[in-house]
Formats: structure tokens, C-alpha cells, sequence
């Protein structure tokens, strides 16, 4: 049986012919041997066709097919232009030799070509791929390699391509941030309460908060100069009155070491970047919030931004996190624990990062377990719907939060939750509603822009003719009354005439003639009066004989 090779390249789609492949052994050793020997190797394969691409984008099209399995039609009809044709009801007395099976399984499927891979045939494929610039007179090496190079960056470059808004890495970055922001803001928040506590350490027992308390070392300076009328200022800082009032007792009659100017400057300037820092911080949660509300909204809305993020992060990314099965969800961030319990045969932990929810929190020491284990099962639902679903929305998400709110009452009161089936449904009939719903504010939104564009069209048009009019309003108006005169004198005129046609007519009814249809030319229409009077006399003349005789 005839063995065929196709080979796809940077450049195009190849088809070899191996026909001396017994000469060289069927052994996958023999042909690892043999093949780096061009003149052997072109003795046992040749070419039987060869199809450039017709672009770039052609190439990355081609490319992409092949790494997700697919034959294209260029490839369809290359494959049945360069093979030998197999009658109906008859087998193939060849076979096709491809380096990736999903391929040769699509193409046997599509066609009837009988296709293999295996370790012989990708043996001479990677030969194929050695000596592929002596098979073709045309191609040069260099031509080759910069093929390559192009299709390679154009491939990866297509690969990293994602949608904008919902870029995961993103959000890894953002808690990685967070995390180490937290750390520095209380080791620096720390260092200034220690520095400046050599000036005033009654105000470290007053004031608790890190954030107060830098922007009142700030604000303070020298605890020397306060006064009664800095009260107000401080109560703005503080929001409270009486502790304002204490600070300022305290720094009458403190025990702190008066500073220099040169060091109580320096100890505001690392006051005010701490504040600088704790703001940066808030700003970042945000960040955080609105980036997780538009990657992973279901996830949000059931577990929260932090534990997200947290889970996310730890996966590596989302569709990481959506691959996880619930059981490696539950213990995410327990690595440490896990294998230790399983070398020392104890006992395994019963949640990771997920321990920072709410839910374990609320949850009683005895339903810990159980409730870990179901929220993470919810968690990997509401992962998978973010990762693979086209429309964003928390629907999911929320009713899987009250699912999980149903479980926390029936572990503590033993009220029967729903059922999972029944809270989908109702999830899916509600994301349709408000669909359709968005759908009818669009094309309002469309019906009102288009009716407010043609009203400033026709509020333009109507101002451009009053701008265009060179004449004035007194001669307009004059002509207006000329040509209004004009037309009752036509009106009079035509007055007699049509008394004298409506009067023709009724004399031809009683008569039993029909009617004649009004002419639209005077010209017309005077002289058919004379005719109709005429005829009408005569038929009267002759009525009257009838009735004497």
C-alpha cells in the first residue's frame, strides 16, 4: 500500500510520495538512521505536490486550522487534486500520513482518506521538514526562515489576543499589589507612629488608626503650637469634638523631647507619604472591584472581590480556576497542609482560601466542613459560567449566593432549601427577560436619536430657504394678494361654464344617454357645450312628435 506524506510549512501545504520506503526498513531505529543522508532519503521519498499560500493571512488562517484540528477547503481540495482517485464502493489502496491525528481523524471523516500518525510516519515527517528546501527549486532557505519567523509572531500574536475588558492577568496583578501595599502601609504607618512618638507619645493612645494618625502628625507638627483654636480644624480631621479637645490637653502637658525643624520636616514628609499610599490603596480596591464586576461577576457576587481575586490568582487564571474540579477548589491555598497530612496519614483540611468567606464564618464549628464543601461547589459553577458564557451578568451568581444562604438556614434551623433545578430555571427565565429588556431600551434609544436627527435636519432646511429668500417681506406678500386676486377672477369665470355642463348632463340622463367625463382643458370643454345643447334640443324635438302621434 502507497504511503503519502503531507507536510504543512510556512510557505504551503506539501504532499511526498513515499515510494522506496522498504529499501530504507520499516523500523522507527532504520528510518532515525537513515534520514539524515539526503541522497538516501531523496532515493525513498519525492514530491507529489506542493500549494503556496496565497498570504500572510492566508498562512495564519491555514496555521490556526491545523492546531485546532480542522481541514480547510484549500487543504480539502489540494488533498484531492494531488491524490490518486478511489472508485465508489471500492478501498483506497493508499494511505496518508499526517503529524496531527485530530487532522487525519477530520479528514478520513470529511473525504474517506485513509490517514495514520504514528511514530514511523512522524519520523519521516521530521525528515520531510529537514531537507524541505531541496524538495522545492524554488524556495531558498532564507525565504523559508523568514517565513517562518512571520508565521511564528503573526501565530503567537493571535494566540495572546483576548477581549480588553476582561483580562484576568489584570487582576492577579491588582491583589498581588494589594497584598504587598497592606504590608508596606502598616510597616511605614508603624515607623512614622514610632518617630513621631518621640515628639508626642500621649497621641498613639488617642488616635488608633494608622490613616488618622499620619494625617494629624501631619497637621501638628509641633505639638508646642496647638491651641485652643486649632479645635475645630482637628474635629474636622477626626470627626469627633472630644477627642480633638483631649489632643490638644495632651499636648499642653506632654512628656515627649522637643525636634528640630530640619526632623519634624522630614517626619511630615513620610507622614504625608503614607497617606499617599493608604489613598493609592483605596483607589486600587476599586480598581479591583470594578475589574472583578466585568471578568468574573457570578464569582463576585457569590463569594466576594477579595476571595476572588484571591482564587483566581492562586489558579494562575480564570479558565484555570474554571478547569479546577470543586474538590481542588475547596482546598486552593492549603497546598502546604494537604501534603502534610497526607505524609504524616492525618487528617486532610477542610478549606483553603476559601475560609475567608463569610459563609465559613457564620457557619457553626460542626457544619464548617460540609458548608466548605458546598461553596465550593457553587464557586466552581459560578467560575465556569464567567469563563465560558458570552453575555456578562451576576444573575447566576446571586441566586447561587441565596443558595448558599438557603444551606446556612438548613444546617442551623432545618428549613428545606430549593431545589437546584428549579433556582436555575429561574435564573435563565430572568437573564431572558432582561435581555429583551435591553434589547427594547436600544431601539427606543435608536427610534429617539434618529426622530431628534430629523428634526434638526428639517429646523436646518427651514432655516437655509428663510436665509435664502433675497426678496422682501412687503414684496412677498404683495404678489401673494395679486395672485389670490387672479384666481377669483378665474373662479368667476368657470362658475357660468360648469352650470351649463352640470345642466347638459342631467338633460342627457332623463334622456338615457350616459354621461360624458369632464375634459380638464377649457378649450376642451367649450367645445363640447354647444354639441351636448344641440343634441339635447333634438332629442327633446323628437320626444314631443312621438307623444302627438
Amino acid at each position: 500500500m502507497a504511503l503519502y506524506l503531507l507536510f504543512e510549512s510556512a510557505s504551503g501545504y506539501a504532499l511526498f510520495h513515499a515510494h522506496g520506503i522498504d529499501e530504507i526498513g520499516q523500523s522507527v531505529d532504520a528510518v532515525r538512521s537513515t534520514v539524515l543522508d539526503l541522497k538516501r532519503f531523496s532515493k525513498a521519498v519525492k514530491l507529489a505536490g506542493f500549494t503556496p499560500f496565497l498570504s500572510a493571512v492566508d498562512a495564519l488562517n491555514q496555521c490556526n486550522a491545523i492546531s485546532e484540528g480542522i481541514m480547510t477547503d484549500e487543504l480539502r481540495t489540494f488533498l484531492e487534486l494531488n491524490l490518486p482517485k478511489v472508485k465508489e464502493g471500492k478501498k483506497a489502496k493508499f494511505r496518508v500520513g499526517v503529524m496531527e491525528p485530530k487532522v487525519g481523524s477530520h479528514i478520513t471523516e470529511a473525504t474517506g482518506i485513509p490517514c495514520e500518525s504514528n511514530d514511523y510516519v512522524q519520523e519521516l515527517l521530521r525528515a520531510v521538514r529537514l531537507h524541505f528546501d531541496q524538495f522545492i527549486d524554488q524556495l531558498k532557505p532564507s525565504d523559508l526562515e523568514k517565513a517562518q519567523l512571520g508565521l511564528g509572531h503573526s501565530y503567537s500574536r493571535a494566540k495572546v489576543k483576548f477581549n480588553v475588558n476582561r483580562v484576568d492577568n489584570m487582576v492577579i496583578q491588582a491583589i498581588f499589589l494589594l497584598d504587598t501595599l497592606d504590608k508596606d502601609v502598616n510597616s511605614f504607618s508603624m515607623r512614622v507612629r514610632e518617630w513621631y512618638g518621640w515628639h508626642f507619645p500621649e497621641l498613639v493612645k488617642i488616635v488608633n488608626d494608622n490613616y488618622l494618625y499620619a494625617k494629624l502628625a501631619k497637621f501638628v507638627v509641633n505639638k508646642s503650637d496647638l491651641s485652643e483654636k486649632d479645635i475645630p480644624a482637628l474635629a474636622d480631621l477626626i470627626g469627633d469634638e472630644d477627642k480633638a479637645k483631649e489632643i490638644v490637653e495632651a499636648a499642653k502637658a506632654s512628656m515627649g523631647q522637643d525636634l528640630s525643624p530640619v526632623d519634624l520636616i522630614n517626619v511630615q514628609q513620610f507622614a504625608q507619604r503614607v497617606m499617599n499610599l493608604s489613598e493609592y490603596r483605596k483607589n486600587l480596591y476599586e480598581y479591583l472591584v470594578t475589574k472583578m464586576n466585568d471578568i468574573a461577576p457570578n464569582l463576585t457576587s457569590l463569594i466576594g472581590e477579595m476571595v476572588g481575586a484571591r482564587l483566581i490568582s492562586h489558579a494562575g487564571s480564570l479558565s484555570n480556576l474554571a478547569k479546577c474540579p470543586a474538590s481542588t477548589l475547596q482546598i486552593l491555598g492549603a497546598e502546604k497542609a494537604l501534603f502534610r497530612a497526607l505524609k504524616t496519614r492525618g487528617n486532610t483540611p477542610k478549606y483553603g482560601l476559601i475560609f475567608h468567606s463569610s459563609f465559613i464564618g457564620r457557619a457553626s464549628t460542626k457544619n464548617k466542613g460540609r458548608m466548605a464543601r458546598y461553596l465550593a461547589n457553587k464557586c466552581s459553577i459560578a467560575s465556569r459560567i464567567d469563563c465560558y458564557s458570552d453575555m456578562s451578568s451576576s444573575i447566576f451568581g446571586e441566586k447561587l449566593r441565596e443558595q448558599v444562604e438557603e444551606r446556612l438556614d438548613f444546617y442551623d434551623k432545618g428549613v428545606a432549601p430549593r431545589k437546584n433545578l428549579d433556582v436555575m430555571k429561574a435564573a435563565i427565565e430572568e437573564g431572558m427577560t432582561n435581555a429583551v429588556s435591553e434589547e427594547d431600551k436600544e431601539k427606543e434609544n435608536g427610534d429617539t436619536t434618529a426622530k431628534k436627527s430629523k428634526k434638526k435636519k428639517s429646523k436646518s432646511g427651514a432655516d437655509g430657504d428663510a436665509m435664502d429668500l433675497d426678496k422682501p417681506a412687503n414684496t412677498a406678500a404683495a404678489e401673494e394678494g395679486t395672485e389670490k386676486k387672479k384666481k377669483k377672477k378665474k373662479h368667476k369665470l368657470e362658475e357660468p361654464q360648469d352650470q351649463e355642463m352640470a345642466a347638459a348632463n342631467v338633460d342627457g340622463e332623463q334622456d338615457g344617454t350616459p354621461k360624458k367625463k369632464k375634459k380638464k382643458n377649457r378649450d376642451a370643454a367649450e367645445s363640447v357645450e354647444p354639441k351636448t345643447a344641440t343634441e339635447g334640443k333634438k332629442k327633446k324635438k323628437k320626444s314631443k312628435t312621438e307623444a302627438d302621434d
